[in-house]
């Protein structure tokens, strides 16, 4: 799959700031990120969750995020945090099913479904009741303390992932599928 890296261009910059900072405007990808930035850890779950956001939504290689896991998980270790940052990118030895593009609004409300896990690291959506907190934009009051916007569009950047996922299936096979 062909990546974008943030070093060869300044808006990826950005958007991989937004994602280590917790501030992609996706609660359950935020909660996970601001989580490891002040406990040094966070569940296997939501590993996988914001992993996959930064490779399939923002669409950034793989090592950029597994080098930021490294450099503030306290239980980090190399093999098993490289081989699950493969998994997410669809590469490795354990691939299948590569085209999973994990919803971070669905795995919030199905993993998260009161929202306590991200009333306790995003602040600004701690007004929010229940399950109101997985989709801040609609509530009338839902980012009335600067919680951001999404800065990708879930469906858009799916499609966007799978795309460049069959484009290099298609460079893999010859340019025949």
């Amino acid at each position: 799959m062909p990546y974008d890296h943030p070093d060869d261009d300044p808006d990826t910059a950005d958007l991989v700031d937004a994602w280590r900072a917790g501030k992609t405007g996706y609660p359950f990808v935020d909660a996970g990120m601001r989580q490891l930035l002040a406990d040094g850890w966070m569940h296997n779950r939501v590993r996988m969750v914001t992993a996959s956001f930064l490779v399939k939504h923002l669409h950034v290689w793989w090592p950029v995020g597994a080098r930021h896991f490294m450099e503030h998980l306290i239980d980090g270790d190399i093999a098993s945090n490289n081989h699950g940052w493969q998994w997410v990118a669809g590469t490795g030895t354990d691939a299948a099913p590569y085209f999973r593009v994990f919803n971070p609004i669905t795995q919030g409300k199905r993993f998260d479904p009161d929202g306590d896990y991200i009333r306790r690291y995003v602040p600004e959506l701690r007004h929010l009741d229940g399950k109101s907190v997985h989709e801040p934009w609609k509530a009338l009051d839902g980012q009335a303390h600067g919680y951001p916007d999404p800065i990708v569009e879930h469906s858009a950047a799916r499609s966007e992932a799978l795309s460049r996922y069959e484009q290099a299936r298609e460079e893999q096979s010859g340019g025949t599928s």
